[in-house]
């Protein structure tokens, strides 16, 4: 019962670091092209991130990211899978303010899936990673991004083509206007997304603990479909303050690093993200925010001319996510011995 406190802690943690972490794949745009303050801009992304869980819950009817994620590792091979749990978001959230901290948009959602991926292997052999299931997101690392570029290009061209003779002053003001649509829709994609993670490692936990021990009906899970109320609550709730703690070292690199963003581009890149994160949500792929963030900035900044993007940047940012699964899970593994030891 005291462990999974614990995990239920560190879990919510975990998903506040994420959302200040990851703040600035929402609203980065939206700053550099000026349409709102770094202050109204993360309380805008807060609220969305929250919005979400209600259309996760009452327009979707449930939670399948979550559901993904609960089956990275089978916990029923594991003797005590509460300390792989405890291991694996320990590893997550060192490794997620470390990245913050040196001001690289890693990301979250591989973070914390190769820790718990890292401390299972580390407590029971490779047999305990379903293969298929980690297969798929690792897909994702490549295809998620490619989505958001592909998208970003081809909402660019038709909004270009659409707005050809208006004047630049006139559309500039339509769209500080319109992107503020665009960013509530990315922010709603963001919290549908990177607030499951946790969710289903919550259940995870639950589910392993239900059938060896007597637990209070607020914590009995047999299945995702038997998830309580207040775990997506908590985790949405995490998530949104998180966001609104804000994320400024990262937001530099999202907002202005990659290609300088104009409020045109920016709701062309917003709008390409907001519609892959929705994709990968009806497929119940968990992939990263900033991954689809930067895809998406970037074919909006290759319109103009493959130049503009500063390709030296982006090449940092993906040794960044290539790293992020296999370090996570190394220092899970190594996590996961000193774990075992304490308790």
């Amino acid at each position: 019962m005291t462990i999974l406190i614990v995990i239920i802690a560190l879990a919510l943690i975990f998903d506040y670091i994420n959302g200040f972490h990851d703040a600035a794949n929402s609203i980065a745009t939206v700053v550099s092209s000026k349409v709102l303050t770094p202050t109204q801009a993360v309380i805008w992304a807060a609220v969305f991130n929250f919005v979400a869980y209600f259309i996760a819950k009452f327009i979707i009817g449930g939670f399948g990211i979550a559901d993904t994620v609960s089956k990275t590792v089978d916990m029923n091979l594991i003797a005590d899978p509460s300390l792989v749990i405890i291991a694996g978001l320990i590893a997550a959230i060192i490794w997620n303010l470390v990245t913050w901290w040196l001001a690289i948009p890693s990301s979250s959602s591989h973070t914390l899936i190769g820790g718990f991926a890292g401390a299972g292997i580390a407590a029971s052999g490779f047999e305990v990673v379903h293969a298929g299931v980690i297969g798929i997101i690792a897909l994702f690392i490549v295809v998620a991004p490619l989505i958001g570029m592909v998208g970003g290009n081809i909402i660019t061209l038709i909004t270009f083509h659409l707005i050809r003779r208006v004047k630049p002053s006139k559309a500039e003001c339509w769209f500080k206007r319109t992107q503020l649509i665009s960013s509530a829709a990315l922010s709603i994609g963001h919290g549908l997304n990177d607030s499951q993670k946790v969710m289903g490692i919550i259940a995870a936990a639950l589910i392993a603990n239900s059938s060896s021990q007597s637990l209070p009906g607020w914590m009995q899970m047999n299945s995702i479909s038997d998830m309580h109320d207040w775990i997506p609550i908590g985790c949405f709730i995490a998530i949104a303050l998180g966001t609104v703690s804000g994320g400024w070292k990262i937001m530099k690199t999202m907002g202005n690093r990659i290609t300088k963003i104009t409020p045109v581009e920016g709701f062309c890149a917003q709008t390409a993200g907001a519609i892959t994160l929705f994709i990968t949500e009806i497929l119940h792929v968990p992939v990263s925010t900033t991954h689809v963030i930067t895809g998406s900035i970037i074919g909006v900044g290759s319109v103009k001319r493959l130049s503009a993007v500063r390709w030296g940047v982006t090449v940092n940012l993906l040794w960044a996510w290539i790293l992020t699964i296999p370090v996570s899970a190394l220092l899970a593994a190594m996590l996961y011995v000193v774990v075992a030891r304490v308790f």
